[in-house]
Formats: structure tokens, C-alpha cells, sequence
């Protein structure tokens, strides 16, 4: 029990003097239980946008370039992203526990590329798990569009209804197969669907008429990186994404299989938190891939 004596009288109650306004600067959730906000302000920056770095390729693809060695490769460069997506797998055995960034975990199993259709996923990490190993959301992948759909968005319930008991959020991946639809209409469809039930955060690829999909999307939108394209392409990708109304990007094989995917992070921060232009950020990226050989 405190001890009474010695106490000081409180006096400073500030009358007079309204509560502060403590805007939350993720889209749409405001209203979020400070459980999930706390999860969501891990990996949104101050400024409402995220730099994810995504090495969660090789549970569908095995081993790709620039991931081979996850445990030589993640920890050199992820100083700059701010989460990183990764499997449960390869957080265990490859990232540093004291690592600081925050973690979207993947928690869907779809399947390897040995099988033609990946659709039918099924929920492969339960909630504990994503608890111990305090992820700061959920991402579950759906093919919407194609005969898994219902799967998918059974999938997504199941997280969904688990992240709101915990206050979890949940990463909701746009898939695109390579029967499905890529257009803005399809990618409007997906995107508003998935937040529709539920999914606090939208991964997407970027495409024609992005600022409509932004604007008609309830929730933050990162997008996908995709295949490798030249690092001047990627950085552009990145800037116009963010100028229609992304909330940041997930770059994967576009840093790992950069020619200096340390000075190719550098430079996507730039574009993502300081508003660079692409020749600004692609200029910076010329003179670090200098310093760094």
C-alpha cells in the first residue's frame, strides 16, 4: 500500500482546458480499439504510410533469387523498411528476435507452383501463434474471381473474426492467378470486397485508374511490388502509387534482386516517407549503390 504521508496534493487539473484531438492517421480506423491501433501505429508511420519489405515468396516458390540465405540477407537491410512480411517459418529460424519492426504475418497455406490451382488455401497459423510471435497483423491471401473465392473469403472470416477478438488486423491479399482478370475493374472489385468483410489493411497490385480504387476503398491500400523490373520502373511504380492514394508499398523481389537492394530500400523510403520524385530517389540510389560496393 502507498504510503500516505509525504504525498503532494494534486492541484493542476487544467480546468478550462479541452481534452487534446489524438487523430489515428490510418484510413478508416479512427474508431479502432486502441488495441488495434497500437498494431496498426507498428506499421504505419506517423505520416499514415508503410514501407514493407516482403521475403514471404518461398512458400509458394521454394527458393528464388536474392532469397536464398533469409537469415544473411533480411537482417542487412531491413533497417529501412518499417514490416516486414514474412512466414512464421522464417521469422523463427532467420530474423533476430530484437529486431523492432513491426510483423505482417502470413497465416494462409495456398499451395506450391507445382499445383496448377493455388486458390484453395487453407488457414495454416491459428491466432495463438500470431499472438506468440506478436505479429502486428494477419495476411491472408484470396483469389477472388476464381473457383477457390469461397474458400478465400472463408478464409478471411475466420482471421478477421479471430483479429477482432485479439485486436489483430488483417492484411487482406489481392491474388492474381494467372486465369483471373487484370484490370482496374477487377482490381476495384477485389480490393472494396475484401474490405467489405473486414480486412483492415488492402495488399493489390497497381494498375490504370489506381486513384479511383484508393478513393473507393474504405481501408488503407499497399501495394505489390510484382515481378523484377529496372530499379528506376520500380521507384516511378512506387511514386505514382502514393501520389493516387496508396498508404505505402510492399517491395520484395524489387529490393532483394536489386543490383544493391540496401541503397534500392533507402531509395523506396525516400519516395514513400519524403515525398522524393523518382529521379530524386533513383539519383540517391545511383550514389549509395557507390558508397555501398
Amino acid at each position: 500500500m502507498a504510503d500516505k504521508d509525504g504525498n503532494i496534493l494534486a492541484k493542476d487539473y487544467g480546468l478550462g482546458i479541452a481534452p487534446p484531438l489524438r487523430p489515428f492517421p490510418v484510413k478508416g480506423m479512427s474508431s479502432a480499439g486502441w488495441g488495434m491501433q497500437r498494431r496498426l501505429s507498428e506499421i504505419f508511420a506517423d505520416d499514415g504510410r508503410t514501407i514493407m519489405l516482403a521475403f514471404d515468396h518461398g512458400y509458394i516458390l521454394g527458393s528464388t533469387a536474392g532469397l536464398e540465405r533469409l537469415d544473411l540477407t533480411i537482417p542487412s537491410i531491413m533497417a529501412d523498411a518499417d514490416c516486414l512480411m514474412a512466414t512464421r517459418g522464417a521469422l523463427r529460424t532467420c530474423i533476430p528476435a530484437n529486431h523492432r519492426k513491426a510483423v505482417a504475418l502470413r497465416c494462409t497455406a495456398d499451395g506450391s507452383v507445382l499445383k496448377d490451382d493455388m486458390s484453395r488455401g487453407v488457414p495454416a497459423v491459428d491466432v495463438e501463434d500470431a499472438i506468440r510471435l506478436n505479429a502486428s497483423c494477419m495476411a491472408v491471401q484470396c483469389f477472388i474471381g476464381s473457383d477457390g473465392e469461397l474458400d478465400s473469403l472463408r478464409n478471411l472470416a475466420y482471421y478477421v473474426n479471430a483479429g477482432e477478438k485479439y485486436n489483430i488486423p488483417v492484411l487482406g491479399v489481392v491474388a492474381v492467378g494467372k486465369e483471373m482478370e487484370r484490370t482496374s475493374r477487377y482490381f476495384a472489385m477485389a480490393t472494396r470486397l475484401l474490405a467489405e468483410h473486414g480486412a483492415h489493411i488492402i495488399k493489390t497490385y497497381y494498375c490504370d485508374n489506381f486513384e479511383q480504387i484508393t478513393a473507393a476503398c474504405p481501408v488503407p491500400i499497399v501495394i505489390a511490388g510484382g515481378k523484377k523490373i529496372p530499379e528506376r520502373d520500380a521507384l516511378e511504380m512506387a511514386y505514382r502509387a502514393i501520389s493516387e492514394g496508396a498508404a505505402g508499398v510492399d517491395m520484395g523481389r524489387n529490393v532483394l534482386q536489386s543490383a544493391c537492394p540496401q541503397a534500392m530500400l533507402k531509395a523506396i523510403r525516400m519516395v514513400v516517407h519524403e515525398d522524393a520524385t523518382p529521379e530524386e530517389a533513383y539519383h540517391a540510389y545511383e550514389l549509395w549503390q557507390e558508397d555501398l560496393k
